[in-house]
């Protein structure tokens, strides 16, 4: 019976997805069809229902909004040229100069939006014709732009770790934002590493090096955005603040910046801004809702301590288990995208993790960066998709130059998966954790 109904979860919920139905519906029908294979139709649509609600009732929910919100007019509010222009002072004189750009800038961009897309467009829109001028491969740029601008998703405020926090069971997410520091650096400083390997090889140019007049505006003119980050950290270390109240006071800093410091955004544009937060907020909380039906489905079934018993019968060995659970997300990563996978798979997997002794912080920073490489992936990687929009290349043309990028990330992944201390040695040293 119990592995008549994981066929039923999970069949269903594959067939939804291949028949193009929207995949907060496919997880909502699956859990349905499964609860009904033990309880009547009545109840079993009360009972999702009713674990639908109880799970978007939640405190700290209310961040993503707000992130969302701040993200949404950050993006509008000529942030990225200033991160650009200042990445050039970061990063200008490394071979390749203007690929070292793309990354630093996807990295602070990223963080301050907490969304891979938004600084995949708003970065890599801006440095692909830069790069094609100055004799770049385009697939190289591409490939360059797509695997950097999920950095962002590692380096707080991010959106992902509230997901994570919530389904997780009330993991810290002031422990979640620090940790992702570290893996985030170390994702791009891999990324920069071959990117520079790659341009020495052919011989593309290095940036002249900018006057200290230069270098000065530069700095001035990206410092109040990169200012957002400190106010955050700063504030949630210091326990002035939550990370839910911390996102309100990041919408309030943002529209400062961008109406009446930056002056991009007008007070006309912001009734725009503000329903698209509003449209981005619903599917996601909408997709949360389903998430803990299903989350709820599973563990009905017991289908986490049957998958759990499944993977210890392979082996006993720690090491081989958590290499099992990354190419399990390495391959999920390929069809399905951050935010569900994280939903789906977290309650599945971390009381694996967990009984081995792993930490569910160290735990969920492996899980996104993980599942980061994914929406590089095709065929349905959203960061793979906008990365060959905005650079003009086809994806069967980027596939190949992609591939030493993934190589880095994966190795990176390791270390983070097998070196706790590079995500848990921020929490221990700011909040004891």
């Amino acid at each position: 019976m119990e592995w008549q109904i994981i066929i039923v979860l999970f069949g269903s919920f594959f067939l939804f997805l291949g028949l193009g139905v929207p995949i907060s519906f496919a997880i909502g029908i699956a859990s349905l069809l499964t609860v009904m294979m033990t309880l009547p139709f009545d109840a079993a649509i009360a009972v999702i229902s009713q674990k639908m609600a109880s799970g978007l009732d939640s405190f700290a929910l209310l961040a993503i909004p707000f992130f969302i919100l701040a993200g949404n007019i950050m993006n509008q509010g000529g942030i990225a040229l200033r991160l650009i222009e200042f990445a050039k002072v970061l990063g200008g004189r490394l071979p390749g100069s203007l690929a070292h750009v793309n990354v630093l800038a996807n990295m602070m961009f990223g963080a301050i939006s907490g969304s891979a897309v938004a600084s995949g467009a708003a970065v890599g829109g801006t440095m692909a014709p830069l790069q094609k001028k100055e004799g770049y491969d385009p697939a190289y740029s591409a490939a360059v732009n797509i695997t950097s601008c999920p950095t962002g998703l590692l380096i707080p405020p991010s959106n992902t770790f509230i997901v994570y926090s919530l389904i997780s069971g009330g993991t810290s997410i002031g422990a979640l934002f620090l940790a992702g520091y570290i893996p985030g650096m170390i994702m791009g400083l891999g990324l920069m590493i071959v990117a520079a390997i790659i341009a020495k090889k052919r011989g593309y140019p290095v940036a002249a090096k900018p006057s200290t007049s230069v270098v000065i505006k530069k700095t001035l003119d990206a410092l109040p955005a990169l200012s957002l980050i400190i106010v955050i950290m700063g504030g949630i270390i210091g326990g002035i603040f939550t990370a839910t109240e911390a996102s309100a006071i990041a919408v309030v800093y943002t529209l400062l910046l961008a109406v009446v410091f930056y002056r991009e955004v007008s007070i006309k544009q912001l009734p725009g801004i503000i329903l698209e937060s509003v449209v981005t907020t619903s599917i996601v909380l909408l997709l949360i809702g389903a998430s803990m039906g299903m989350s709820w489905a599973m563990a009905n079934a017991d289908i986490p301590y049957m998958i759990s018993d499944a993977l210890l019968a392979v082996s006993e060995n720690p090491l081989i288990i958590l290499l099992i659970i990354n190419l399990i997300l390495l391959i999920v990563g390929i069809f399905m995208d951050m935010t569900p996978a994280l939903l789906i798979f977290t309650p599945i997997f971390l009381p694996i993790a967990m009984d081995l002794g792993m930490d569910p912080v160290h735990f969920g920073i492996m899980m996104t960066f993980n599942l980061c490489i994914g929406i590089c992936t095709p065929p349905v990687g959203s960061a793979l998709f906008i990365g060959c929009s905005v650079g003009d290349v086809r994806i069967d043309k980027v596939i190949k130059p992609l591939l030493p990028f993934y190589a880095v990330l994966v190795l990176a992944l390791m270390l983070v998966t097998f070196v706790p201390q590079v995500s848990l040695i921020l929490p221990q040293l700011f909040l004891g954790y």
